[in-house]
């Protein structure tokens, strides 16, 4: 990292508002992303997180509420929260006849980094984002995920301690998505404070350590998600050499449970639990029952379960 390392590398947002005319895009977020962690922003569409991220880069001034950014406040010091944030839109933006390479030396030359300097970063961003081979196709020949990987490339280019992610891993096969988890980790592990927001909630889920939820432009209250996360959520069930449906009957006696309580679907049957206790006794009565068991799983990840939760307004 930069010699910048002695500015603390956390993101803090104390009751934001923004709107648009009448119409309340963000009315209450508060938020805390430390330094070190992977931080991930939750919310349907319309929530208000790219509105949210455009606060915290420093691009659009709140109405109301208090934001710092490694200290500084990007309203009050634009310049400061720049030199030490690297932010990622949701769409590259780029000059399209540009090529990949000429896209990351020009940002790095808006960083005051020196001709060679820049170029040498830039051959070294194009080699961690796998884009080599393209180094000089212009951008308008790029794919939607190739561009989200310049995209990346280029809010990295000044080695920043912040980082401000919105949708990186959309448009990104299977194996840039891991190598996307992967990077995302290390980057975090060096010291920097990394808020990623994303749809792909089972991508989030692999490599977040923490999660911050909006619903109508508000976060969520730590209790409220809490009790939403420990509400009962679906398990698979998927036996060996049975269609699910004709596997409904066996699992709900195995279970005690009543067959209309169960749902088959395409790759097994989805069974209600309130908690991980549950899910284990399930399965050893499952196995205890003779039932040739080959897949017991939540069938919805943790962060999408809550949200799916939260959304349906279920009381705390």
């Amino acid at each position: 990292m930069s010699a910048t390392t002695a500015v603390s590398a956390t993101i803090v947002a104390t009751g934001l508002r923004r709107s648009f005319g009448s119409v309340p895009a963000v009315r209450d977020v508060s938020l805390r992303a430390e330094a070190g962690r992977v931080t991930g922003l939750v919310g349907p569409n319309g929530s208000g997180k790219t509105t949210l991220m455009l606060m915290l880069s420093s691009l659009l001034a709140p109405d109301a509420g208090e934001i710092s950014i490694g200290g500084f406040d990007p309203v009050e010091h634009p310049q400061e929260v720049r030199r030490i944030l690297g932010w990622m839109p949701d769409s590259l933006g780029a000059w399209g006849s540009l090529s990949a390479r000429e896209t990351l030396v020009i940002t790095g030359r808006l960083y005051d980094a020196t001709r060679d300097a820049a170029r040498e970063r830039a051959d070294d961003l194009l080699r961690l984002v796998d884009l080599e081979t393209l180094a000089e196709a212009p951008a308008r020949v790029l794919s939607r995920g190739q561009k989200q990987r310049l995209g990346l490339a280029r809010a990295l280019v000044h080695d920043p301690l912040v980082l401000l992610l919105d949708e990186p891993a959309s448009g990104l096969d299977p194996e840039a998505r891991v190598a996307l988890r992967v990077l995302l980790r290390r980057l975090a592990d060096e010291g920097r404070a990394v808020l990623v927001s994303s749809h792909v909630l089972s991508e989030l889920e692999e490599v977040a350590d923490d999660a911050v939820f909006l619903l109508d432009g508000a976060t969520v209250a730590p209790d409220r998600v809490a009790a939403a996360s420990r509400r009962r959520r679906a398990w698979r069930v998927r036996l060996a050499d049975a269609a699910p449906a004709a596997s409904v009957s066996a699992v709900a006696h195995a279970l005690h449970l009543d067959p209309a309580d169960l749902t088959a679907e395409r790759l097994g049957v989805l069974v209600p639990l309130g908690s991980d206790g549950d899910a284990a006794s399930a399965l050893r009565a499952l196995v205890e029952a003779g039932l040739a068991v080959v897949e017991f799983a939540p069938a919805t990840g943790s962060l999408e379960h809550t949200l799916l939760d939260l959304r349906d307004g279920s009381p705390t």
